[in-house]
């Protein structure tokens, strides 16, 4: 059992990997409680896919090099949250509504611009479908410092966000500037989908927001102890998942999201047996 666990650590890439998946699964976890408190999995979803474009765009002028698409995926991200709360704001349209409408223009736009590619099919794999044992160094501090960054927005709003998660009516009473809070939630989900992006990659990086998370919920609804169970749900799935990808030789990102997707599963089948056990059934 030990050499199980001490082998994988000889290479680098399994380190940074592990730093990587703890780093990423809890900044994930922290946002996502917000996601799943005020029922926002589709806008989470609708961003994951919203920056191809900014992929596309990152991979024409960097030539394929990973800094330039970071970056540019980055500000496709940022605008796409920013649209869907102007739109929402400026119009009648509801949330709902505005998420479809950017979610599908950018996410066509998006195969489009990498369509017309000749090679987008090998280069661009590991945005899909996530590529953890590639992170560097530089992609280490790059997800610590952008990750550590949305963690103190978190802290330095916690107040803020919490009224506005549970009661958006008593947050405009309060007269919270809810719209700058809604563009900054919008804004740190965004950050934290691209720096998630090397590790789930966007087919899987929904569930990393919303599962962890959604598994705290059915254990406290205390904000606090939910955020820091998610987190810590989050982190062993990213530990666990790397393991199983090692030794199973499957991919890394649907490893950890499996494992994610297992502990919900575990703690919802407990407490649904505990309820009919209570109820006498």
């Amino acid at each position: 059992m030990i050499d199980l666990l001490l082998d994988p650590l000889e290479y680098a890439f399994m380190m940074r990997g592990l730093v990587a998946a703890v780093i990423v699964g809890a900044v994930c976890a922290m946002v996502g409680t917000y996601v799943v408190l005020r029922g926002m999995a589709f806008l989470g979803d609708a961003l994951a896919h919203a920056i191809l474009p900014g992929v596309a765009v990152g991979y024409i002028v960097g030539d394929g090099a990973r800094a330039p698409l970071f970056w540019w995926a980055l500000v496709a991200a940022v605008l796409a949250s920013l649209g869907i709360g102007a739109v929402t704001k400026g119009t009648r349209v509801k949330q709902d509504t505005a998420i479809g409408i950017i979610f599908a223009g950018t996410f066509a736009l998006g195969i489009a611009m990498i369509s017309s590619m000749r090679s987008y099919a090998v280069d661009l794999a590991h945005f899909l479908f996530g590529d953890i044992l590639g992170v560097s160094n530089g992609d280490l501090w790059l997800t610590g410092i952008l990750g550590g960054g949305v963690v103190l927005v978190i802290i330095a709003f916690y107040k803020e966000f919490m009224v506005l998660a549970f009661d958006p009516v008593l947050a405009t009473t309060l007269r919270l500037p809810t719209n700058l809070l809604e563009n900054l939630l919008l804004v740190l989900i965004a950050v934290t989908i691209v720096v998630s992006l090397q590790t789930v990659g966007v087919a899987l990086m929904v569930a990393m927001l919303v599962t962890p998370a959604a598994t705290a919920y059915l254990v406290t609804q205390r904000l606090a102890v939910m955020m820091a169970l998610a987190a810590g749900i989050a982190a062993v799935s990213g530990v666990v998942g790397l393991y199983l990808s090692f030794y199973l030789e499957i991919a890394s990102g649907a490893a950890i999201v499996l494992t994610c997707t297992a502990f919900f599963l575990l703690v919802w089948a407990a407490q649904s047996l505990g309820l009919r056990l209570n109820s006498g059934e």
